[in-house]
């Protein structure tokens, strides 16, 4: 294969970057990296269908990565860099919000087509579960400091959340 990133089953791509002496040698493969990172999200942003593997090669430097599964489990091309979600509006002062304690993918339920853990007009005590965040195929519980009525579920059930975005208001009874 020449010198260049592709995905696999297709066109080599340009050739990469010279080779360079041993004393810009920290420069050179920076430069390398740099590269190989704007032609992966070049050939990324371009292709039509999803993703199995893609195979960057800069001078001696190869980089292949491979998602397994079916091909509906891949990432699809135009997936692959995700905008960041809208803002969440953050509850008026006087509330309280139950924020998540990490990045990851926000669930009401337990389990799809159970019950919520919390629904808008019920009662919430101190330490009571009223989502999950599962990141890193892990399923992580998040509770509530306060106790409450819950006046709205500021997340979406499956959607990505950030780092202490507000997932749950609470109105202080």
């Amino acid at each position: 294969m020449s010198a260049g990133a592709s995905p696999v089953g297709s066109p080599p791509s340009p050739p990469a970057p010279e080779q360079v002496p041993d004393a810009e040698a920290g420069r050179g493969t920076d430069a390398v990296l740099a590269g190989l990172r704007r032609h992966a999200r070049h050939l990324v942003a371009e292709l039509p269908g999803p993703l199995r593997r893609v195979r960057l090669r800069g001078g001696d430097t190869v980089l292949e990565v491979e998602w397994h599964g079916t091909p509906a489990e891949c990432v699809p091309a135009t997936d692959a860099v995700r905008p960041a979600p809208p803002p969440a509006v953050a509850p008026p002062p006087d509330r309280y919000a139950v924020r998540s304690p990490m990045v990851g993918t926000f669930y009401r339920a337990p389990e799809p087509g159970a019950a919520p853990f919390v629904a808008v007009g019920e009662l919430v005590r101190p330490g009571q579960v009223v989502g999950i965040v599962e990141a890193m195929k892990l399923m992580n519980e998040v509770s509530a400091e306060r106790g409450g009525r819950v006046v709205e579920v500021l997340a979406t059930d499956g959607q990505p959340v950030e780092y202490d975005q507000p997932l749950v208001a609470l109105d202080p009874d």
